[in-house]
């Protein structure tokens, strides 16, 4: 009998973490990525792991190299958004970011210094 409240309460757990998960995104976060996959072309993801000053994020780059990134409550949420408006998913740290990112960063800089 002891098995089975464990099994019905971890149950429990896991579905009200995923709940708080969803609710600690913020509207506003969903609203601005789902701004950015519509407004731009070429949309790729990556994921964000946690590191010693950042929170897990999730990372958007248009084809332009124009990017969009937020904190994000964890990894599978960010491969869920990705895979839920069919964006291809990397993984950060694992897959580089692409070159057309630098190269905007690098031409948008430029142009705040003049």
């Amino acid at each position: 009998m002891g098995h089975n409240r464990c099994v019905i309460l971890n149950r429990w757990r896991s579905r009200s973490a995923s709940r708080r998960e969803k609710a600690r995104t913020g509207d506003a976060t969903v609203a601005a990525f789902d701004e950015f996959v519509a407004t731009h072309a070429g949309v790729a993801a990556w994921v964000e792991d946690a590191t010693g000053f950042n929170k897990v994020s999730l990372l958007l780059v248009a084809g332009t190299g124009e990017w969009l990134r937020r904190p994000v409550p964890s990894l599978d949420w960010g491969r869920e958004y990705a895979a839920g408006t069919k964006l291809t998913c990397y993984t950060a740290g694992i897959d580089p970011y692409p070159q057309r990112m630098r190269d905007w960063d690098s031409a948008h800089r430029n142009r705040k210094e003049d």
